[in-house]
């Protein structure tokens, strides 16, 4: 399996065939707006401003299942994002990254690396980090910063 057996809706309604990012190293992060760890958005763009030229891309997934710390609509969390973390890099729909309604792109992710607890997504933030082939690398805790994976990053994209 790789990142290119998946379609993905973007934040905007229009669905993606995530192989598009084929040829790209991508970091895949479940998001909340409304989360102590919500600040490392400002960690994601500055990792995007700064790697997607060499052929970083970033996809946020929001997602509710954590303390309810992502409650609204994809508009409100398009607008959150935008306005309060200048977010330039895709975001996706609302998924589920746990349990049976899981979204298949993160079924896939968390049984190839589980984490310290197991397959499930510990919490909000959790990253992924795929090669250029769309094959999963890494998985990063959710407390492990943006900033953190610079050395990973620029081992996958060089």
């Amino acid at each position: 399996m790789a990142l290119s057996d998946f379609v993905a809706t973007k934040i905007t309604g229009d669905p993606v065939d995530l192989g598009a990012y084929q040829g790209k190293v991508v970091l895949v992060v479940n998001t909340a707006s409304q989360c102590g760890l919500t600040p490392q958005y400002a960690g994601l763009q500055t990792l995007y401003e700064t790697y997607a030229d060499s052929g970083l891309e970033i996809l946020g997934f929001p997602c509710d299942q954590f303390g309810h710390q992502e409650p609204g609509t994809e508009a409100e969390i398009a607008d959150f994002c935008e306005l309060n973390y200048g977010v330039s890099f895709p975001m996706f729909a609302k998924i589920e990254v746990n349990g049976e309604r899981a979204h298949p792109l993160y079924q896939w992710l968390t049984s190839t690396i589980p984490g310290e607890n197991g397959p499930d997504i510990e919490w909000n933030f959790a990253k992924f980090l795929l090669n250029r082939d769309g094959e999963l690398l890494q998985r990063y805790s959710p407390q492990v910063k943006p900033e953190e994976l610079t050395g990973d990053l620029e081992k996958a994209l060089h």
